[in-house]
C-alpha cells in the first residue's frame, strides 16, 4: 500500500512537471526586487506539528511533537561580481516528547550557514532560477555517544517546471562527519530534490521531498506534506505531514521512522520571486 501511494505520487508530479513553465521576469525587475526585499526574512518553513506513528504502537513515548524555527539575514544585495549576494541563514529543529511525563526533548538539530545566492538568466534577460551556493554545518549540540555533527558545501538550484510547480534540487559534499556518524551518508545520500505543486495558488499545496542513501537498498526518506491557508491575507496555514524513512533528526538517523503530523506553519515566500 505504502509502494502504491508513493508510486502515485511520483506518477502525479511527473505528469504536471511537463507543462510549459513561464516567461519569467526581467533581470530589471529582479534588481529591484532583491533591492527592496527585507533584510531579514524567513529562510524555511516555521511550523509546529504534532503526530504519531503508523508503523508501532502509539503511545506517549512514540507520539512527538516537531517544531522548526528558520531564518535568513542579507548581509549584500545583489552588488557583488556576477549578481550575487551574501546571506546567513539559522534553522533549528526539535523533536519532542511532549506527551511523555516532564516533557523531554529527544533531540534539537542546529544548523547554521553562510552563502551566496545568484538568480540565473536566459539569453532574453529573464529570470529562469535561482542558486545558491552554501557552506553548512548541522549538529545537535550533545556529547558522547550522542553526539552528532556534519559539514557540507551545498550547491542548490530552484526553478518553475511549469507555472504551478517548483523543483528544488539540491546537492552537498560532506566533510568533517565520520568521528560520530561514519555511515551517515548511506542514509542521506548526496543530494535532495524538493517538488511543490500549487493546487490552488496561494491557499491550497501539496509538495513531495526525496532523498536516497548512498548504498544500493530503500534507506531514504520520502516526506508529503500538503498545506491549506484558511486566511487570505496571510502566509499562515495548516499543515499535514507524513514522512518515511531515514535520518529525521541526526541522534537516530539509522533508525526508520513513519510519522504523521499536523499542525501550524508559517511559510516561507524565499522562492515566489520565481513565480512572478
Amino acid at each position: 500500500m505504502k509502494k502504491l501511494l508513493f508510486s502515485s505520487l511520483l506518477l502525479w508530479f511527473s505528469l504536471v512537471a511537463f507543462d510549459a513553465s513561464g516567461q519569467g521576469i526581467t533581470r530589471s525587475t529582479v534588481d529591484s526586487l532583491i533591492g527592496n526585499a527585507p533584510a531579514f526574512s524567513i529562510h524555511k518553513d516555521n511550523f509546529f506539528i504534532s503526530g504519531i506513528p503508523i508503523n508501532e504502537e502509539i503511545t506517549r513515548s512514540t507520539a512527538d511533537a516537531k517544531y522548526q524555527i528558520s531564518f535568513k539575514q542579507l548581509m549584500t544585495r545583489n552588488t557583488l561580481p556576477w549578481d550575487t549576494y551574501l546571506f546567513l541563514t539559522y534553522t533549528q529543529k526539535a523533536f519532542w516528547n511532549i506527551y511523555e511525563n516532564s516533557s523531554p526533548f529527544q533531540e534539537i538539530n542546529f544548523n547554521p550557514s553562510i552563502g551566496f545566492g545568484k538568480p540565473v538568466y536566459n539569453k532574453k534577460k529573464k529570470l529562469v532560477g535561482l542558486a545558491s551556493l552554501m557552506l553548512e554545518h548541522e549538529s545537535n549540540g550533545r556529547d558522547s555517544i550522542f553526539s552528532r555533527s556534519w559539514n557540507s558545501v551545498n550547491l542548490e538550484y530552484s526553478l518553475m517546471l511549469n507555472p504551478k510547480l517548483k523543483l528544488t534540487a539540491e546537492a552537498w559534499v560532506p566533510f568533517s562527519y565520520k568521528s560520530g556518524n561514519p555511515d551517515l551518508l548511506d542514509y542521506v545520500g548526496l543530494a535532495e530534490a524538493n517538488l511543490e505543486y500549487d493546487i490552488i495558488p496561494k491557499r491550497f499545496m501539496a509538495e513531495l521531498m526525496l532523498r536516497k542513501g548512498l548504498e544500493w537498498n530503500w534507506k531514504g526518506a520520502y516526506r508529503v506534506r500538503i498545506f491549506y491557508r484558511p486566511f487570505k491575507m496571510s502566509n499562515q496555514y495548516f499543515m499535514l505531514e507524513w514522512f518515511n524513512g531515514y535520518s529525521e533528526s541526526l541522534v537516530n538517523y539509522t533508525e526508520h521512522v513513519n510519522m504523521i503530523r499536523v499542525g501550524y506553519v508559517i511559510k516561507t515566500n524565499e522562492l515566489d520571486i520565481l513565480k512572478q
